[in-house]
């Protein structure tokens, strides 16, 4: 099994796309995991960036990101602002797209006619699309995600279990039961350490969080040994602790307690270490 790690772009969104790259090949990525922005400008220079790398290292990773922002809207609105996001990504010729599915107040056959729309998309357009566990949308919940994979036996998730242990106000006791059945859906992990209380911790280095990151280290390696074991030969993983309000900030400055940036290239690091 072959570990690739991926660069999140999320927190760099004030640099052009050759100050990034330059950037993530420096701190000796394998990828990027972006959601991108409405620039063409960006864009353009993005996919000449791109394409100039995997000139040199064919294997360098790209993952699109479909995040719907909240907005008052139908249903039937919803659908269509989201393949209208799909189209453009796919375009984009992505290695495949994390999708930001649904919403958490959606009933079951709401979010079902999302997913299908999604699925759907996928199947025609040949382009594989993953459904990240996320709060505020379909999968939020652990026991509540597990309808939706009986209807759906195909689908395929990102794992970020930051989601559940804020949403469950727990490090998830009592459900592995849960984590055992969603691993046959896992195709992406992203590495950030949450806690009861909060999708994120400051600094998942600091010894105040040293339980919860062997909690996370030991989620990921059944990850891993799944995977292993079923043959598969590469898995994508992207650290992805992200900047304020993610990141724990001072009151009335605004100065974050952490160093985005530093924080997810020694978590790359560890895992090369202690997931490899």
């Amino acid at each position: 099994m072959t570990l690739h790690y991926l660069c999140p772009h999320w927190g760099s969104e004030g640099r052009t796309a050759e100050a990034f790259f330059e950037s993530v090949l420096k701190e000796g990525y394998d990828g990027i995991e972006i959601n991108m922005p409405d620039d063409g400008v960006f864009i353009e220079e993005f996919k000449d960036q791109l394409s100039g790398v995997r000139e040199t290292r064919p294997g360098f990773a790209f993952i699109a990101q479909c995040v719907p922002d909240a907005r008052n809207e139908t249903l039937e609105e919803h659908i269509e602002r989201v393949m209208e996001r799909l189209r453009s990504l796919a375009d984009l010729k992505p290695d495949a797209i994390n999708s930001h599915t649904g919403k958490d107040y959606y009933s079951f056959e709401e979010n079902c006619k999302v997913i299908e729309a999604i699925e759907d998309f996928a199947e025609k357009n040949n382009v594989r699309i993953l459904h990240e566990t996320h709060r505020g949308r379909f999968s939020f919940h652990g026991p509540s995600l597990l309808p939706y994979l009986e209807r759906f036996p195909q689908i395929e998730l990102v794992a970020d279990y930051s989601h559940w242990c804020n949403v469950s106000e727990s490090m998830l006791e009592g459900q592995g039961y849960i984590l055992e059945k969603i691993l046959p859906h896992i195709g992406h992990i992203h590495a950030r350490i949450g806690h009861p209380q909060g999708p994120q911790a400051a600094d998942p280095f600091a010894p105040e969080w040293h339980r919860h990151l062997d909690c996370f280290l030991s989620w990921w390696k059944d990850i891993r040994h799944y995977k292993t074991g079923i043959g598969e030969t590469r898995l994508t993983v992207t650290p992805e602790f992200g900047p304020a309000p993610y990141m724990p900030a001072m009151p009335f400055t605004g100065e974050p307690l952490g160093d985005q940036w530093n924080i997810n290239a020694k978590m790359k690091e560890y895992l090369k270490i202690n997931l490899n």
